[in-house]
């Protein structure tokens, strides 16, 4: 399939929403502000403020610019980017990202599904149907063998349909449906009894800790995995808008987005926590949050179930907008093998769609099966050990394996543009250090 019947985004606005939907997720939404209140809130909000920018930012570029530059999936393109005599590597490279798009897929429907269940399990609370609701909001075996499948068909039906008439359409409608749906629950949690002294916490630094190691590590750790690099998702993307696009400034305007929904996600969870502690439930112990991953599902509904039929509105539209950012990054996930098997076995979009989709059935029902072995080692691979090392060997691609048609190795173009000689120099040198140290500390 050549570049110019490839499907492709038909607007800048569709790609920039679309990548900051790959990149907004259940990590900004959930994990930013549960890091931040683990790691002295202001501090840890500057931190990684300063780390997305020398280091995510960077690294985003890097992995969108090799898509955009092949315009072919992630497989095909590192194969072309790394040349001749690596291109067996630049292969392989992209089948394991590949592999980790799935493991990232058989965990996040998961979980998805649990946003799902909460949010009909608080309409269920509305209309009266209490043990019903009750069960939605348990965890169980039953309730993910479920609700996962029923997430992966949502992500499914929307894949199929192209990228733009169904990742471009639906990016554009679920991003300002997510901002609207975040900004209106951060207005009504700003308004209860104890949501200053969290926002306080979030938006005040301890100067004292903002040199913290482990502080500065869980910054970077979280920079990184916010932005879903490492994966291949930005590399696909990137290869379905035109080279003549300023691929800086679609980054820079992905990772704005993308820091400044965790920005305002902060300004929700944290300031809700105080809310529930000042309501008399104990959220904090030895100045860490109970349960850390289990918060929201634990500590939040029981807060909202205490505000009466505004409360269970409110849990509702809660649990919805962060079904509707696991969509969104779901989406992404599930385009690079499909991408792959269309390319480079020619299957149809609709097979490959529905094929991928049974693949991820059947990783996240053996995650079911063995949860407690299997779930938090596969999070842990990915996010410390596979994402990291991918993100490294983009770096390389780009300034050492890559010689021919990239700019950022182009001495001619080079010596004309001190800014790229510059950009060239940074990814080539800085970036790889940096990341090596990110990922000693954060998997060792």
């Amino acid at each position: 399939m050549t570049a110019s019947s490839r499907d492709s985004f038909q607007s800048r606005l569709g790609f920039v929403l679309a990548a900051a939907g790959a990149a907004i997720g259940l990590g900004n939404i959930w994990g930013f502000p549960t890091q931040a209140a683990n790691n002295g809130g202001g501090a840890f909000l500057l931190v990684y403020l300063i780390v997305t920018a020398i280091l995510a930012l960077p690294a985003l570029y890097a992995e969108v610019y090799i898509g955009n530059q092949m315009q072919k999936n992630p497989v095909a393109a590192l194969k072309q980017a790394c040349g001749k005599r690596f291109a067996k590597t630049g292969e392989n490279a992209g089948i394991i990202g590949l592999v980790g798009a799935l493991m990232m897929l058989s965990f996040y429907t998961i979980v998805a599904g649990w946003m799902l269940a909460h949010s009909l399990a608080a309409l269920m609370q509305l209309f009266g149907f209490v043990e019903l609701s009750q069960w939605l909001s348990t965890s169980s075996t039953l309730r993910n063998v479920i609700f996962t499948p029923i997430f992966i068909l949502l992500t499914a039906g929307i894949i199929h349909q192209g990228v733009s008439s169904g990742i471009e359409r639906w990016s554009t409608r679920l991003m300002p449906l997510l901002l609207i749906m975040l900004i209106g629950l951060i207005i009504f949690i700003l308004q209860q009894d104890g949501a200053t002294k969290g926002l306080n916490l979030y938006l005040i630094p301890d100067f004292s800790q903002v040199t913290n190691p482990k502080l500065i590590i869980s910054a970077m750790g979280q920079a990184f995995f916010s932005l879903a690099i490492g994966v291949g998702s930005m590399m696909v993307y990137g290869s379905y808008i035109k080279k003549e696009q300023n691929i800086g400034k679609l980054v820079v305007s992905i990772a704005a987005l993308d820091t400044c929904i965790a920005f305002i996600a902060g300004l929700l969870i944290i300031p809700a926590l105080f809310v529930a502690q000042h309501a008399g439930q104990q959220v904090f112990a030895d100045g860490k949050l109970i349960g850390e991953g289990q918060l929201i599902f634990q500590i939040l509904p029981e807060l909202f179930s205490s505000m009466g039929t505004m409360g269970i509105l409110v849990s509702f539209a809660f649990f919805a907008l962060l079904s509707i950012a696991a969509l969104t990054s779901t989406i992404s996930s599930t385009e690079i093998p499909v991408a792959y098997m269309v390319e480079e076995k020619g299957i149809s979009r609709h097979k490959a769609t529905w094929l991928m989709s049974l693949a991820v059935l059947i990783a996240s029902m053996l995650l079911v099966a063995y949860f407690d072995v299997l779930f938090g080692l596969v999070i842990q691979l990915l996010t410390t050990i596979l994402q990291p090392l991918m993100s490294l060997f983009y770096f390389v691609v780009v300034g050492w394996l890559w010689q021919r048609g990239n700019q950022l190795t182009d001495m001619a173009r080079l010596q004309a543009n001190p800014s790229l000689k510059l950009l060239g120099f940074y990814l080539r040198y800085i970036c790889p250090i940096l990341l090596i140290i990110v990922f000693i500390n954060v998997a060792f």
